[in-house]
């Protein structure tokens, strides 16, 4: 995983739950590009036509509340998020999330400190998001280990893939 991230970003509020994040209505859906396509659709149907591929979902508190629904870090991911900044994450959501290999990172204030279409750059070594825009420096959580090691292999499975056939040879 690199340890420094660049992308741009798109910005949402509090509270924004997992139905938002991926509606009930579109659940049977498997291919990737359709997923990713509803991303967000509860906030905005807008967000996910015009999401920077690569880019950064910048939200408020309680990001990820409601269901446990795997949906919404995988939508997050089809829709080409890098990751997620938030004041706060739900916690199921924020497992969720570092499982399924999508970084949630939390950086409090980041939300009120960028609009749509600005850069950031995350330092995960450092602990901290650079808005490009006006040079300012914001901390975020460090990561755990597990947490990386996890994020490092692109979520719980691969990771669990890889350590079983390291113990088959």
């Amino acid at each position: 995983m690199e340890t420094k991230l660049t992308g741009k970003v798109i910005v949402v509020g509090d509270n924004i739950d997992t139905d938002q994040i991926y509606p009930g209505a579109y659940l049977a859906l498997t291919d990737p590009a359709q997923i990713g396509a509803h991303c967000l659709e509860g906030v905005s149907a807008d967000i996910s036509p015009n999401f920077p591929k690569g880019g950064f979902v910048v939200a408020g508190r309680n990001f990820g509340c409601g269901s446990s629904r795997e949906h919404a870090p995988i939508a997050l991911l089809a829709m080409g998020a890098k990751a997620v900044l938030a004041d706060s994450f739900a916690r199921i959501f924020y497992r969720n999330a570092v499982n399924l290999g999508l970084l949630p990172l939390v950086c409090k204030g980041v939300a009120q400190k960028v609009e749509d279409g600005m850069t950031l750059t995350l330092d995960l070594d450092a602990g901290t998001v650079t808005v490009a825009e006006t040079g300012e420096v914001l901390p975020c959580d460090q990561l755990g280990d597990q947490q990386r090691m996890i994020l490092e292999a692109g979520g719980i499975k691969p990771l669990m893939r890889e350590r079983f056939a390291k113990k088959k040879a």
